[in-house]
C-alpha cells in the first residue's frame, strides 16, 4: 500500500499543478519539475525512483491525505480530474497504437529535457503535443475548469497537457502496483496512513 499511496500522490500532484494552471496561469516550478521528469525516468528501480525521491511529492501526498480525510480539506474538482485519468488509463494502456507511440514519442524529447531541463517551454510544448496527439483521442477527457483567460493561451494549453501525461504516467505506476477502484472504497484509512508515513520519512 506504501507504495500505491506515492503513485496516487503522483497522480494529485499533477492534476493539482493543471488545477493551478487553469485558475492562475501558472504552477509552482518545483512539483512541475518532478512530476515532468517522472515522464524520461524509463528504468526506474522503484517507485520512489520514478520521481526522484518522496520529497519531491509532498504536495501530492499532502493532497492525498486531505482527499481522503475528508472533511474541508477535500477538493472535489482534483478527485473528479484523478477519477479521470484513471479512468483514462485503462483506455489508453488496452489501445493497440497509444503507449508504443508515447513511449518513442518521449525517448526523442528526451534530449531536449537533458538540455533545457524540464519546464523549459520547449519541451512543454512538445509533450503536449504528445497528449495532444496520442492520449487525447483514446478518450475520457479530462475536464478541465478555470479562467478562460488563462485556459485560451497556446502556452497554457500546452502545459496543462504536458502536465496530464505526467499524470497519466503515474497512474500507469498505479495500476502496475496493485491499485484499484476498490482503494477508493476500503483502503481510505490505509492511504491516509500511507501518506502520513511517507510525509514524515520526508522532513
Amino acid at each position: 500500500m506504501k507504495e500505491r499511496a506515492l503513485a496516487l500522490a503522483g497522480v494529485l500532484q499533477a492534476v493539482q499543478l493543471v488545477q493551478q494552471m487553469a485558475q492562475t496561469g501558472q504552477a509552482p516550478s518545483a512539483p512541475l519539475a518532478a512530476s515532468i521528469d517522472s515522464l524520461f525516468r524509463f528504468d526506474a528501480e522503484s517507485p520512489e525512483d520514478v520521481f526522484g525521491g518522496a520529497d519531491k511529492l509532498r504536495p501530492g501526498l499532502e493532497r492525498l491525505v486531505a482527499q481522503f480525510e475528508g472533511g474541508a480539506g477535500r477538493d472535489a474538482a482534483v478527485t473528479r480530474m484523478a477519477m479521470t485519468v484513471l479512468h483514462l488509463e485503462r483506455k489508453f494502456i488496452q489501445h493497440a497504437r497509444a503507449p508504443g507511440a508515447v513511449h518513442e514519442a518521449l525517448q526523442d524529447i528526451a534530449r531536449q529535457h537533458a538540455q533545457f531541463g524540464p519546464t523549459h517551454p520547449t519541451v512543454l510544448s512538445r509533450l503536449g503535443e504528445v497528449y495532444a496527439n496520442e492520449v487525447s483521442p483514446v478518450g475520457p477527457r479530462v475536464l478541465v475548469q478555470g479562467n478562460p483567460v488563462y485556459l485560451g493561451q497556446p502556452d497554457v494549453v500546452g502545459e496543462v497537457r504536458a502536465t496530464l501525461l505526467a499524470a497519466l504516467r503515474a497512474a500507469v505506476l498505479w495500476r502496475q502496483l496493485g491499485g484499484s477502484y476498490w482503494d477508493f472504497l476500503f483502503d481510505r484509512r490505509a492511504l491516509v496512513q500511507a501518506g502520513r508515513d511517507w510525509l514524515s520519512a520526508t522532513h
